[in-house]
């Protein structure tokens, strides 16, 4: 059921792969509540996955663009408010990929060019976003920033690697730039830190199913799918949201305030 949420909101939806991407989701929901947006991945993304069905179901445009190439962003933030026919009223920074986890090297033999990469990647890129918006002055009042993170920035999951480091400078930047544009321009910039979820890019991580079962069990209501961390998305979007910004806001069944659960302890005692 949709309610008119984002009726007449312009924006920017990167990194959609496929049905599965929690972006998928948000763009699919959006068009629903009515906005109007730009799709847009790395172009190596872009051929990986399914992308130009979204545009099409949702009406929308699609402006490649390497996140880590101020050019590509100038050109997207540029031509987002060409094609949308005026400033931007919400980003979605949907952007994270580590060749390290990818290629298998642990945290204690990193690669640091790829190390680099990982920053670049998935965190700098939203420094880069963010900057480019800012002197485009591409973004409307009140407009809404959100970047999808993961506890991993708060707390050790060994296999995570250097991942978390990524999202721990993902938070920084959505804190820092939270405080500047909110001073300037009423602009409110919030990460996501969303349940492990069954997407490709969760799939490429090392021993990803037992993330997913632990998280599970030690969530009161379960780990949350990816059209519910949507929905959450379209909420912080829309101007029910207005005064929330700068947080790192943690959509996990209750899973970042659990100590223990029954079914936890269970697998420890000893029985009587």
């Amino acid at each position: 059921m949709a309610f008119g949420l984002l009726k007449g909101k312009r924006g920017i939806i990167t990194g959609a792969l496929n049905d599965q991407s929690i972006a998928w989701k948000v763009a699919e929901l959006a068009h629903a509540e009515g906005a109007k947006f730009v799709l847009s991945n790395a172009p190596v993304a872009m051929r990986m996955g399914e992308i130009n069905k979204l545009a099409e179901t949702t009406g929308s445009s699609i402006i490649p663009a390497d996140a880590t190439n101020d050019s590509d962003l100038e050109k997207l933030f540029s031509g987002a408010q060409e094609q949308l026919g005026g400033k931007l009223d919400f980003v979605l920074h949907s952007i994270g990929m580590s060749p390290n986890v990818r290629k298998g090297r642990k945290y204690d033999d990193l690669n640091y060019d790829w190390y680099k990469q990982t920053l670049d990647i998935s965190a700098m890129s939203f420094h880069r976003m963010l900057q480019t918006a800012n002197k485009q002055d591409a973004l409307a009042k009140n407009a809404s920033v959100l970047a999808l993170s993961y506890i991993a920035a708060q707390r050790v999951f060994p296999d995570y690697g250097d991942m978390a480091d990524a999202k721990a400078l993902l938070e920084s930047i959505a804190r820092s730039w939270g405080y500047r544009l909110g001073r300037e321009k009423g602009v409110r910039v919030n990460t996501v830190s969303q349940s492990p979820t069954m997407t490709t890019a969760g799939a490429g991580i090392k021993g990803f199913d037992g993330f997913f079962g632990f998280a599970q069990q030690m969530s009161p209501l379960g780990n949350a799918p990816a059209v519910d961390c949507a929905n959450y998305c379209i909420s912080l979007f829309s101007d029910l949201t207005k005064y929330v910004t700068m947080q790192n806001l943690f959509h996990d069944g209750g899973f970042s305030s659990t100590g223990v659960t029954h079914e936890v302890m269970a697998h420890f005692m000893k029985e009587e």
